[in-house]
């Protein structure tokens, strides 16, 4: 038997899930677009990626800054959190690796703490999902009910 909170406690709860997506989803969207300024566009990009020694740079590179992008966006609408939480965290690692290697909180603005606090903040997105506030609940939720009275 599981137990529901009272709906009080619902409500909380999904309001800080749609805070935190908000969040994290104008995070990326505006690393995508300072990724893009400062590189000059996706081709610039490519050649920020190649100083870091990304593998194949000219496609990594236009493809994170879209994948930031559009991840911001459906992670602000709750659509495909978990899987997009999923490979905003496995995006973050590789920007830890590649591109923040510098010690915790170094002074030269190398340090990781920022990608591991967004990585971790998908992760726990992406187990939580959505809540009640976002599209993964709006199409899940009519999955069930079409299923539900036919299965009874």
């Amino acid at each position: 038997m599981t137990h529901e909170p009272a709906p009080g406690i619902r409500v909380a709860r999904d309001l800080v899930l749609l805070v935190a997506r908000i969040g994290l989803g104008i995070i990326m969207l505006g690393h995508a677009k300072l990724m893009y300024d400062f590189g000059g566009g996706l081709g610039g990009v490519g050649e920020l990626f190649a100083q870091t020694g990304a593998p194949l740079p000219a496609v990594t590179g236009p493809a994170n800054v879209l994948f930031e992008f559009v991840g911001g966006i459906t992670m602000i609408l709750g659509l495909g959190v978990p899987i997009v939480g999923v490979l905003m965290a496995l995006n973050m690692a590789g920007a830890w690796i590649l591109a923040h290697p510098g010690g915790l909180y170094a002074m030269d603005h190398t340090g990781p703490e920022l990608v591991i606090a967004v990585g971790l903040l998908s992760l726990v997105l992406a187990v939580v999902g959505s809540g009640r506030f976002g599209l993964d609940h709006l199409i899940v939720g009519r999955g069930r009910r079409k299923v539900g009275p036919a299965a009874a």
